[in-house]
Parts: C-alpha cells; structure tokens; sequence
C-alpha cells in the first residue's frame, strides 16, 4: 500500500529590506516568488534583511563594493553598529570565489568581532543567501522554535532514559 506525505504548508513572513538593496535585486525576486512579504525601508543599515517575528538580521557584505583598502572604519563601524541593534546578527559575506582578498576580509571581521554575537555566514550566490537567511529564519522564529525546543526535550529524555551510563549511575545510587 502507497502512502504519501501531505505537503506542509510552505512558511510564509515579512522581511524588512533595506531600501539599497533595490527592488530588482535578485535576491527580493526570490523572496517575493516564495510569497514573502518584502517591506522596503529607509531607517535600517544599508543592505540589511530583518526578519522580525524571528527576531534575527542578516547584513549583507559584498567584497567587490569595498575599496582596496578593506580595512577602512567604514566597514567596521557599519558591522559595529549592525551587531549593536540587532541582538541576533548575522553577516552575508558574499563571496563567489573564495579568493585570497576575500579570505583576508573574512579572517579580518572574524578577529574583529570574535566574542560578540555575530555570526559570519560566507555565500557564493543568491540562492545561498536566500536559502540561509530562510533556514535562520524559521528555525528561530515561532511556533517553529517551539516545536525544534520540544523535540530536543524529547530526544534528551529519550537518551538518558536508554544510555547505559545513567542506568549504573542510577544503581549506584
């Protein structure tokens, strides 16, 4: 006998743009053809994705826009002020090939912001970015965080129900 899932429904939400990431950008077109709701704003970072009912921000960085010197407070200072408001950051470091340059700029921003909550997601293409930025996305937001948190008490009460260990500790006792 055939069986076959039912499709879950496919997770829909509102992202927050920045509005230098123009509506043309690939990246808002594959947002927009998965049914997210795009609302574009002047008061966020520069190239910033805010996901609010997750509660994280994606701030994208794109090595062919910095200049040669890429060690410029500019960049810094905008991922400063990005891991400053956002309590849950993460950084696009868009990198199609992963090149001396951009090696040197990840190593960079990874010594610099070692210890904060930033975390450095490396990306070869929009579908990478689109891809993380939902999977983040939706893990974190709820009921979904609720559901993973349950699972995981499930799974923790399962392994120590059944792990040898706990069983001679328990005699021991």
């Amino acid at each position: 006998m055939e069986t076959h899932k039912e499709a879950a429904p496919q997770w829909k939400t509102t992202i927050i743009v920045s509005t230098s990431l123009q509506q043309n950008h690939n990246t808002n077109r594959m947002l927009s053809a998965q049914q997210h709701r795009i609302r574009f704003s002047d008061s966020v970072e520069t190239g910033t994705f805010i996901f609010p009912l997750s509660g994280t921000a994606f701030l994208l960085v794109d090595p062919q826009d910095l200049l040669e010197n890429f060690d410029e407070p500019g960049l810094i200072e905008r991922i400063k002020t990005f891991v400053q408001v956002h309590r849950n950051s993460f950084l696009l470091l868009y990198a199609p090939f992963n090149g001396k340059r951009e090696l040197e700029i990840l190593s960079l921003i990874q010594r610099r912001f070692f210890g904060s909550n930033l975390r450095i997601l490396p990306v070869r293409n929009n579908a990478e970015m689109v891809k993380g930025m939902l999977t983040i996305a939706k893990a974190t937001s709820k009921p979904h965080v609720d559901s993973i948190r349950d699972r995981m008490s499930l799974a923790r009460g399962h392994i120590v129900e059944s792990s040898p260990v706990w069983e001679m500790l328990r005699d021991t006792l």
